[in-house]
């Protein structure tokens, strides 16, 4: 796969400063902005954000009657799924599979820059490792500019909240408790006009997801080492180490670990995309045809980008509250962060633990991706390089070290505890 390491950089580095999606402002794409301070205080939300709170926890906007947005983008699981299913339940019987994992709403929101795929003018620069990755937009693929879009996918998506159309949406929330308080803020005929009307309850949401605190609190304990309120232990230290090193796991390549622009806190991602070859997901029904491979960028679901190169990219996410989740990758292949780990730095060393075999009995490598196209797949950039049989970069120990530390990224860490001779000091 073309998108090195340092052409991420380059990716990154032209971001820097570069515009940022609906009512983020002005302040750099990638790093978070100044850590806010902790508070238990009540949030105080516009107008518009009280309403697409309630919209959000509503269950019935849905189909069903009993999905909301909280159903799948949980508070207490740090706006991700609340369960390890590959792919959440939905439609209008509740029996409905998507066909990818629901990532985390966390900590994105608000500094997601917009997509981008700067391209150089000739094939063999494309080619290289000097063209820059692709950038940014929300989803696994990047499809959505703004949070008002991104809002509305679920909605209408008939394996979610399975609304028929904008109308049937509409018709519910003229039947919701909060319907005169809709009125009352966007216009007493605001249903009267459909096409504006829905464009504010999109709004609505959006202004919910960027003011309310609960998306990005910056409670973690490796939020409170930044600000040196408490010490990692030596395991965690160790952890963060291998996760760092450029010859070894390399993690801080797309799932950027240092702090930002005055000192603020990392997001764990640099928003880029890349094809990790992630195994076949039988779990997941659409599976069951041979012929489907979500091939990320360039399809299904995103219909705009032709380029082949880009088959089989999905987007780094951010891995903060990753220890708490329950599924992970694009297409829930791994229930356990150690699993995920394990591939990571065996996928090479030790293919055949990982990939099923064809009938010629050999390890049928890169399985959830055309033939044609496994060639995307990333082999250039530490520890993607490995060949079969060799050592992988990380033993069980370094397993369970680098899982250590990314469980300090987990929100919600009492700084208060009392907890005698403290594991926080070595």
């Amino acid at each position: 796969m073309r998108f090195t390491a340092r052409a991420r950089r380059i990716a990154l580095a032209a971001l820097m400063g570069g515009a940022l999606l609906g009512g983020a402002g002005g302040a750099p794409a990638v790093t978070s902005g100044p850590t806010p301070p902790s508070t238990d205080a009540k949030p105080i939300y516009s107008d518009a954000a009280a309403l697409g709170k309630l919209m959000f926890f509503d269950p019935a906007l849905s189909g069903s009657g009993k999905m909301s947005c909280a159903s799948c983008h949980s508070p207490e699981h740090a706006y991700g799924p609340p369960n390890g299913l590959a792919a959440q339940l939905g439609g209008a019987d509740l029996r409905q599979q998507g066909t990818r994992a629901v990532p985390s709403l966390r900590y994105v929101l608000n500094r997601t820059p917009i997509w981008t795929h700067a391209q150089a003018a000739s094939l063999s620069e494309r080619l290289s490792e000097t063209d820059n990755a692709p950038v940014g937009g929300f989803g696994w693929d990047g499809r959505f500019n703004h949070l008002h879009e991104q809002a509305s996918f679920p909605l209408f998506d008939p394996n979610e909240m399975a609304n028929k159309d904008p109308a049937a949406l509409l018709a519910k929330m003229q039947r919701a408790p909060y319907a005169t308080r809709f009125k009352e803020v966007f216009g007493e005929n605001i249903f009267a006009d459909p096409s504006k009307a829905f464009a504010q309850a999109m709004y609505a949401i959006e202004r919910f997801e960027l003011e309310d605190p609960s998306f990005h609190p910056y409670t973690s304990k490796f939020d409170y080492y930044l600000d040196g309120k408490v010490q990692l232990t030596p395991q965690e230290l160790h952890g963060k180490k291998l996760f760092e090193d450029p010859a070894g796991g390399n993690c801080a390549s797309c799932h950027i670990d240092q702090p930002g622009v005055n000192g603020a806190h990392p997001l764990f991602t640099d928003f880029n995309f890349q094809a990790l070859g992630v195994p076949r997901n039988a779990e997941l029904k659409v599976n069951a045809d041979p012929k489907y491979f979500d091939m990320g960028l360039c399809g299904p679901l995103r219909k705009d980008q032709s380029d082949k190169l880009n088959c089989g990219l999905f987007k780094s996410v951010s891995l903060r509250n990753t220890a708490t989740r329950q599924v992970f990758f694009h297409n829930g292949r791994f229930h356990t962060l150690k699993d995920a780990l394990r591939f990571y730095v065996q996928r090479d060393t030790n293919p055949d633990k990982w990939y099923p075999k064809d009938a010629q009995g050999k390890v049928d490598k890169f399985n959830d991706l055309p033939v044609a196209l496994r060639v995307n797949v990333d082999t250039t950039d530490e520890p993607l390089t490995r060949k079969a049989g060799e050592r992988p970069i990380w033993s069980e120990r370094d397993i369970d070290d680098v899982a250590a530390f990314l469980a300090t990224l987990t929100d919600g860490y009492d700084l208060k505890r009392k907890t005698g001779k403290s594991s926080d000091h070595p």
